[in-house]
């Protein structure tokens, strides 16, 4: 039975960032704080290493809201199943004994279609592991990020050409989920899942012609049906979100824009 949790919007909050220190987490410890609520970014660079346990105990007492927005750090079949196994034993357990009353855990749209990938194999493990737990919880799940577009297109690459699929996305800007994610850390817990993605769908191909365009990069795009994802055959329902999701504002056009002129 999941525990009473109707107070836990008033006043000032504890929370505990786990993989507070990366993309996503070091933005959504800004948000947070900038809110007024005592924020932890937690991370093994800070002494809190969820696979092994050093530091959970010290880290999470008296925290009312974890979230983990942690990744492993090899997305190798076994190492990344071991990693999201030990770390979220670890951290549910040491939530348990804190008296944590919401846990909110960052995953990724399609993970159940996308089972081909060990990634999102372990990503599942993952989650069952928190709806399995007795802690109150909201699983959010995101579409990819604007800023994985560089990784995509290296990942895509044979020699000049950037061989694609042309499935259907619906990117976001990191952003824009550090924002809605603190709108779920603030909210009283789902138990279940939330979907967030960007405001448009776009064809993969497409993405990654209009990246290298503005980045003056000479590759070329071709539309490969028999392309692979890191390893996933797609199709228009693989990466894209349900009817219900929370949209975030931030177009890849503009954003695109932006990182040019900056560049």
């Amino acid at each position: 039975m999941k525990k009473n949790t109707s107070n836990l919007q008033d006043g000032k909050l504890k929370i505990v960032v786990i993989g507070g220190s990366g993309l996503i987490g070091s933005k959504l410890v800004s948000t947070l704080s900038r809110l007024g609520h005592e924020v932890l970014a937690a991370s093994p660079s800070s002494g809190v290493n969820t696979v092994t346990g050093e530091g959970l105990a010290a880290a999470l007492a008296g925290a009312d809201v974890v979230v983990d927005v942690a990744n492993a750090p090899s997305f190798e079949d076994g190492p990344v199943l071991e990693f999201f196994q030990a770390s979220g034993r670890n951290l549910l357990a040491a939530e348990v004994a804190a008296g944590v009353r919401h846990h909110v855990a960052l995953s990724v749209v399609g993970t159940e279609r996308l089972l081909a990938s060990g990634y999102f194999r372990a990503k599942l493990v993952q989650e069952n592991l928190i709806k399995a737990s007795s802690i109150p919880y909201t699983i959010v799940r995101a579409t990819q990020f604007f800023e994985f577009v560089k990784v995509i297109a290296h990942g895509a690459t044979q020699g000049q050409q950037v061989r694609l699929p042309a499935a259907l996305m619906q990117p976001i800007v990191s952003d824009d989920v550090a924002a809605l994610l603190a709108g779920v850390v603030l909210g009283a817990p789902a138990n279940g899942t939330v979907e967030i993605a960007g405001p448009e769908p776009i064809r993969q191909d497409e993405m990654i012609r209009q990246f290298l365009r503005a980045t003056g990069d000479a590759r070329s795009v071709v539309v490969d049906s028999e392309a692979l994802y890191f390893g996933v055959r797609l199709d228009d329902r693989s990466l894209t979100p349900g009817a219900n999701a929370r949209l975030g504002r931030t177009r890849f056009e503009d954003w695109l824009k932006r990182t040019a002129k900056a560049a």
